[in-house]
């Protein structure tokens, strides 16, 4: 498997100047209390809360959005009461995280008044939709903290992690850019990705779906390693569809495959339906290259090396893993030979392709010179 990463600067957000406005959150957060007094849901109690904490109460923060105590004072309370949280501690909370020492709840008078006006508005409730509360109100609460949790967990879990997914930090005014805001806490969302940190830990994933990151490749291909029954499946679905796009090429005689892998089922399948091709494994890891030697012997060559999707290779056929992470729209654009197979996910049909198996979500996507 290569691990092999290229530092791509993400594009900015076109943001129109109105938009960047304070204005805008102090309406979003308007539309946000009214669809809570006029369609309220668990998913909306949840989502809502876990949004507006990650946007809007997050940026007033750093940045209040007024220039009058008072009128601050005032919109703090309301998002209070819309969040069921007290922004005074929130905040107080948070700024400690940033300076990176413990939080301890020193409760001022204006905690104590937001505190109290959540108290009052879940009284309230409680009394005179005593079903609503507890079913539906309460639940959602508890699931949009538990959101919260998991955003502030996985922002740092490995360290200060960013994520430049476009989509994300469209819906979340670009809170995805984390480690540019830890670098600048008081800079405007909208300028954040002028202040990207070179070579700063990023994600595929927003920090709430990072957990996904559990579910690697390479802890799938662990799971292969444990089973002879699996290794075999894998195999033979790589063969059939392998044989189906070699059929389409000249005779190929030097084939260089990008990743050894933890098991190393492309050069597997290479020694069946190639069995006089000349097979290079081209592999980062060392610790891979040892596994894929278990398997193959010295019926291959082995470089230790990470590959580059830049560098031309002098072979008939390269063949790219799902896993690589370098720059992947370069290997499909320029091939690094006569013939590169590149695996894929099943949507991200390129050349001419066939089809792995459902099961592992996988296709195989032929380009050529």
């Amino acid at each position: 498997m290569n691990d092999t990463t290229t530092a791509v600067r993400p594009r900015p957000i076109a943001v129109p100047r109105v938009w960047a406005r304070d204005g805008v959150f102090v309406a979003l957060s308007i539309v946000h209390a009214c669809a809570l007094v006029f369609v309220p849901s668990i998913p909306l109690i949840a989502l809502g809360l876990w949004w507006n904490a990650n946007t809007i109460a997050h940026n007033f923060i750093h940045r209040p959005f007024f220039r009058a105590r008072w009128a601050n004072r005032g919109y703090s309370a309301l998002l209070s009461l819309v969040l069921g949280v007290p922004q005074r501690l929130w905040r107080a909370r948070h700024l400690a995280h940033h300076a990176e020492r413990a939080h301890g709840v020193r409760w001022t008078p204006a905690m104590f008044v937001e505190a109290g006006l959540v108290l009052a508005m879940w009284t309230a409730i409680a009394l005179m939709a005593p079903s609503f509360f507890f079913a539906v109100y309460l639940p959602g609460w508890a699931i949009g903290l538990g959101l919260c949790f998991l955003q502030g967990h996985f922002e740092h879990a490995r360290g200060t992690t960013s994520n430049y997914g476009r989509l994300y930090n469209t819906l979340f005014f670009n809170d995805g850019y984390h480690v540019e805001h830890h670098a600048k806490p008081g800079a405007m969302w909208a300028d954040l990705p002028a202040h990207v940190v070179a070579d700063s830990p990023t994600s595929r994933w927003p920090a709430v779906l990072r957990w996904l990151d559990w579910f690697t490749l390479e802890s799938l291909e662990r799971l292969v390693l444990r089973s002879p029954m699996l290794q075999e499946f894998v195999v033979s679905r790589h063969e059939r569809a392998l044989r189906r796009l070699l059929t389409s090429l000249p005779p190929v005689s030097r084939v260089a495959v990008v990743g050894g892998g933890l098991f190393p089922r492309t050069a597997l399948v290479l020694r069946r339906v190639l069995p006089h091709t000349s097979v290079i494994v081209i592999e980062a890891d060392p610790n891979h290259l040892s596994l894929a030697r278990t398997f193959l012997g010295e019926s291959v060559e082995y470089r230790h090396e990470r590959w580059d999707a830049r560098q031309s290779e002098s072979v008939d056929l390269v063949i790219v893993p799902l896993a690589f992470q370098g720059d992947r729209e370069r290997v499909y654009d320029r091939p690094a030979a006569p013939a590169v197979i590149v695996h894929d996910w099943m949507w991200h049909r390129r050349g001419v392709g066939t089809r792995v198996s459902w099961l592992l979500c996988k296709r195989l996507n032929l380009v050529r010179r």
